[in-house]
């Protein structure tokens, strides 16, 4: 590299890199990467050609070329060793990438060129074979069928991408430049109609095939099931998704973990990008729902795996979760490779399986997982995996596909790279060699069955990527029919028709597009388990997507050590105990929010269900129990005659009502004599009565209130009362008036007379009337239930419609007794026969008494006591005007009758 000839090498490598420089962003980024580390570590004069050698290993250069071409001089070494294709001609090809080879790369040196440092292949996921057969399955059957492309046919180029983001830009080249050779400015083949391309497993690859279709306009459609919102790149719209997209996917693993109580769980999952998107999305819909982590730990990618050193580390963290942490339901993220990792590391010595702490274990697998193992020599101990449930991507019966399989034969002169690799692999044989003659023990034969493989390397059901891919050839088939007969152009016209195509397969299975979206919406739930000769199994036994989940529980087969399964783990799965009702979860501060105490409710709350995230209070008419587990409905009550205060009330309204009664018919009896003349018969009569109606009014305050008992109480009492204090104010301004009237030259003599004490009682009786009146017209008393002010009881009382309505007829009764206050003042001078003031005096301050202690009593009862208190006003003001005005008289009446004389009136008036 270093001679002078290396001159002319620099121009014709120069052009070679200019061209594929304008091929689009993804090899620009390449390019410039390795321009920078060569020139770190070559001399000028090596590194662009060393540059140039690997930028013609991704085209598939070789030493053998289709054109002869003087002018390129740039040496050409060994290409990058892989070369596992397939290819078909046909008049349209639909390209494919599939990942039936693992190789691993070393991070390079560009201490030499980069392609002697690449890896051999690390091994084969035979299962993956089926993707390749399902493609030539679909491909055979659309031009064998007379209903689609009559007058065409349709070719497939596959290539693999080895699971290798640098290897899948490679095979993705190698799609869209058929030729062994890349020259620039020659078109070296004229059999290359690429029309779509069919891939790939992963989101990495795809994202990788995505970068290069998009440029040259190819529709790709993906057979694998992976978040494809993550990056801008994956809304493009040449990219079609044949599986659904993982946003069902995290819902369908929360749907199954709430249906059987699940709350405690483990995650492994891929150390990528999409690794970090599962977590993101599940951790919080995981927290929505009361479910928690136990660990998180990150499976590296086979890039990562090279040391030693990290292996043992991953080993033990590994044997650490599945032997020493509380959760029995692992869910595994990733695709087949980490599955791969996975077996690898629990086949290592550190962790035996028969630990029953590490095969007691209840594993989720998501979609992109399918239970494999590399060779047909390992033995792996399948019992962890017993009763495994995965959530796959939907598949059905093809017709035929099996039979395909079946028939299938290998003519050694015409075998494609994949059979070659999976035939001697699935056989355990020797392929035959070409320039061998005789037959060599042990040698492949061709006639091997695909049915005699065992399911855990090969199966003879279509999986559901193979279902995709199967889907994905009719869609495009489809969509060339729906172009007719014009050739022209198919490559940029297809991606507009893919979008529209609506069908429905050989299985009877609608197949369509819409904005991009997934043809179906959904998993299906499988079953895993070991068969008697120790194969494993898989049943299908329900359905998740993103609304709902469809479940068969009696046809799960569980783990051996679980005969209830789902009550086994609903009890200590978490770092706390179970709370019961009655109880709540308190979270423990610094500790993952599964992590809590469990609290006692407050007082007037309940948790009826174990593990709540708080207490609740009960409706407004129960109440909680003692245990505070549950509600107890509340009984409705009121104040009845026959309970002890119902009956102590009656009696002192019976008792004074007979005592007003009597003092009513003493003052009949006397109604002659002149204690009772001197003052005013009628008024006093009139006073009486209204009292007995105060006293009677009690009653309405007993007993179950109804609507026409509310309108009555406060009106009835109100009104009363307002009567018997206008009496006793009539009586007082009457005597005061006679005696001022009796003055010499006195302008009152005028307003004496029979009508001047019922007009007093009838206007302020009235103006008390009025008041209740606008009370009932407005805001009337009502029926109502009293649910707060008892703990176990609802009290039925009447509501008093407008509280300010209510104290202003307590105002104006208020505002009457000062009336007679201020009159009893002025007839303090009287003659002690006709002066009552001291009476009233001492009636209206025990009535200002009660009103006063009447008010904030009032305001702070609830309940039965509220009727007590308002019985208890009512009777005491009453009683009050009673016992003070009436007492004394009726002392004379009785006991002291030689003082109920005209003389001895006069003698002290004298």
């Amino acid at each position: 590299m270093e001679s002078a000839g290396n001159g002319a090498q620099h121009e014709p490598c120069s052009l070679v890199i200019d061209i594929l420089m304008q091929m689009g962003p993804p090899l620009v980024a390449v390019i410039s990467y390795f321009s920078k580390k060569m020139a770190s570590s070559f001399q000028p004069t090596s590194w662009r050609s060393c540059l140039c050698h690997y930028v013609f290993s991704f085209v598939q250069l070789s030493s053998q070329s289709v054109c002869e071409v003087d002018t390129l001089k740039c040496q050409i070494a060994v290409p990058i060793p892989v070369s596992h294709e397939l290819y078909q001609s046909g008049d349209l090809v639909i390209g494919g990438v599939v990942a039936q080879f693992i190789c691993c790369t070393h991070e390079f040196s560009f201490k030499e060129c980069p392609w002697q440092e690449f890896s051999d292949l690390n091994g084969v996921v035979m299962k993956f074979y089926q993707h390749v057969l399902s493609f030539v399955f679909a491909v055979k059957e659309v031009n064998e069928s007379p209903k689609i492309l009559p007058n065409a046919s349709i070719g497939l180029h596959i290539h693999d991408s080895y699971n290798n983001a640098l290897l899948t830009y490679r095979s993705t080249l190698g799609l869209l430049f058929k030729s062994r050779r890349f020259v620039p400015n020659y078109a070296c083949n004229d059999h290359s109609h690429l029309i779509a391309v069919l891939g790939a497993y992963t989101f990495r690859t795809s994202l990788h095939i995505l970068h290069l279709c998009s440029f040259f306009k190819i529709p790709q459609l993906t057979y694998g099931s992976f978040a494809t919102a993550r990056r801008d790149a994956a809304q493009d719209l040449s990219l079609y998704h044949m599986a659904p997209n993982e946003s069902h996917l995290q819902m369908g693993i929360i749907h199954l973990l709430k249906h059987f109580k699940w709350v405690w769980i483990g995650l492994f999952v891929v150390n990528d990008d999409t690794g970090e998107w599962f977590l993101k999305t599940l951790e919080p819909l995981m927290s929505e729902n009361g479910i928690c982590s136990d660990f998180t730990r990150k499976i590296p990618t086979q890039e990562n795996l090279w040391s030693q050193e990290r292996r043992d580390h991953i080993v033990r963290d590994i044997h650490l979760c599945l032997s020493n942490k509380k959760s029995r339901i692992v869910v595994l993220y990733g695709d087949t490779y980490t599955f791969l990792w996975m077996q690898f590391f629990m086949g290592l010595g550190v962790l035996s399986t028969t630990e029953s702490s590490f095969v007691g274990k209840v594993w989720i697998l998501t979609p992109q997982i399918e239970v494999t193992f590399a060779n047909v020599d390992e033995n792996p101990d399948l019992r962890p995996f017993q009763g495994a449930i995965s959530l796959m991507i939907h598949s059905a019966e093809v017709p035929g596909f099996r039979k395909f399989l079946e028939n299938i034969k290998v003519s050694w002169a015409n075998a494609d790279d994949f059979v070659l690799e999976f035939w001697g692999v699935a056989f355990d044989c020797f392929l035959p060699v070409p320039k061998v003659s005789y037959k060599v023990s042990g040698s492949c034969t061709g006639e091997e069955r695909l049915e005699s493989i065992p399911g855990t390397l090969f199966e003879m059901r279509m999986t559901g990527h193979s279902y995709s891919i199967y889907n994905a050839v009719y869609a495009v088939a489809h969509a060339l029919h729906a172009l007719g007969s014009s050739r022209a152009h198919y490559r940029t016209k297809v991606q507009s028709v893919l979008q529209d195509i609506s069908f429905n397969n050989s299985a009877g299975e609608l197949v369509s597009f819409s904005a991009n979206r997934p043809t179906k919406a959904g998993f299906d739930i499988m079953n895993m388990f070991l068969s008697p000769n120790q194969s494993l199994q898989k049943v299908k036994v329900g359905w998740a997507s993103l609304e709902e989940l469809i479940l068969d529980d009696k046809t799960i087969t569980w783990h051996p050590t679980f005969n209830q399964v789902w009550t086994v783990l609903k009890e200590k799965e978490a770092c706390s105990d179970t709370c019961h009702p009655g109880y709540w979860k308190r979270k423990k501060e610094g500790e993952k929010f599964c992590c809590y105490d469990c609290d006692k409710c407050p007082k007037g709350k309940i948790s009826n269900r174990s593990n709540m995230l708080g207490c609740f209070q009960c409706p407004e008419d129960q109440y909680p129990s003692k245990e505070r587990d549950r509600c107890i409905s509340k009984v409705i009550t009121f104040l009845t005659y026959e309970e002890p205060l119902g009956k102590c009330l009656t009696a002192l309204a019976v008792s004074l009502s007979l005592i007003t009664v009597m003092v009513l018919g003493t003052f009949i009896k006397h109604k002659d004599t002149p204690i009772v003349k001197a003052n005013n018969r009628d008024l006093t009569y009139a006073l009486l009565i209204s009292l007995f109606l105060c006293f009677l009014s009690s009653f309405l305050f007993l007993g179950e209130p109804g609507k026409l008992t509310c309108l009555l109480q406060e009106m009835f009492f109100f009104t009363a009362f307002s009567v018997a204090l206008s009496c006793v104010l009539a009586k007082t301004i009457v005597v005061v008036t006679a005696f001022m009237a009796a003055k010499p030259g006195s302008s009152l003599r005028k307003w004496l007379g029979k009508r001047v004490g019922p007009s007093i009682v009838f206007c302020c009786s009235l103006l008390q009337v009025g008041i209740c009146a606008i009370w009932l017209g407005t805001f009337p008393p009502f029926q109502d239930l009293d649910k707060h002010s008892a703990t176990e009881e609802i009290f039925m009382q009447c509501n008093m419609g407008s509280n300010i309505m209510f104290y202003l007829v307590l105002g104006y009764l208020g505002l009457l007794s000062s009336f007679n206050l201020t009159v009893a003042f002025l007839a303090k001078n009287l003659p002690d026969t006709f002066n009552e003031a001291k009476f009233i005096t001492f009636s209206m301050l025990m009535f200002f008494s009660i009103l006063l202690s009447f008010v904030p009593v009032y305001l702070s009862t609830k309940g039965k006591q509220l009727m007590a208190v308002e019985i208890f006003y009512l009777l005491a003001s009453s009683a009050a005007l009673l016992g003070c005005i009436f007492g004394p008289k009726c002392y004379i009446l009785l006991f002291k009758p030689e003082v109920n004389t005209r003389e001895q009136l006069r003698k002290k008036y004298n």
